[in-house]
Order: C-alpha cells, then sequence, then structure tokens
C-alpha cells in the first residue's frame, strides 16, 4: 500500500513538473522572452500564509536550514524540483526485484 502511494504520488508529481515545462515552453515562446515558475511563485499563488511562515520556523530549528537550503528550493524552477521529488519517490516505490536462484 505504501510502495503504491509513494509511485502515485511520484507519477502525479512527473506529471505536474511535465505541465509546469509546457507552461514556461509556451510562455516563453508567445512572448519571446525566457520565463521560468519559480517554487516561491507557485507556493505564494497556492498558499502565501504558509510561505511567510516558513522562515521563521526554519530559522528556529536551525539557522542554515533558510539561506542555503531553503531558499535555494524556493529560486529553482518549478519543473526542476517536481522531477527530482517525483524521481525519487517513484525509486522509492519500485517494486522490489525477485531473488534469483538459492538466495532464499
Amino acid at each position: 500500500m505504501i510502495r503504491f502511494l509513494l509511485r502515485f504520488i511520484g507519477l502525479l508529481s512527473l506529471a505536474l513538473a511535465f505541465i509546469f515545462l509546457v507552461y514556461d515552453g509556451t510562455k516563453s515562446i508567445a512572448d519571446q522572452r525566457w520565463y521560468v515558475t519559480k517554487v516561491a511563485e507557485v507556493w505564494a499563488t497556492l498558499h502565501e500564509q504558509s510561505l511567510t511562515e516558513v522562515r521563521p520556523t526554519l530559522e528556529g530549528l536551525a539557522p542554515w536550514l533558510w539561506d542555503p537550503v531553503a531558499s535555494t528550493i524556493l529560486n529553482a524552477p518549478t519543473a526542476l524540483v517536481l522531477l527530482i521529488i517525483g524521481t525519487i519517490l517513484v525509486l522509492l516505490g519500485r517494486k522490489r526485484r525477485p531473488l534469483i536462484g538459492y538466495a532464499r
């Protein structure tokens, strides 16, 4: 059940990554400029209040979590972040290979 859930969320994340890639590509072609949707923009569109609450929370846990880690992820392209997350989840949720021979 957990493997199925990991694969499902991973494939959903990969599909969203493709959608954001197409969205950025069509926007770039239409305006003849390079557009990249950042994670912070998408998060602010979905729920801006939680985005503003993340910084004090992370700085309270450990100051290094906000500056190099979270700020880098928030400024990264959304398609890239979703691609990485989706790939990791699909790999974690894959079925195990059957054992061959007398290894049981």
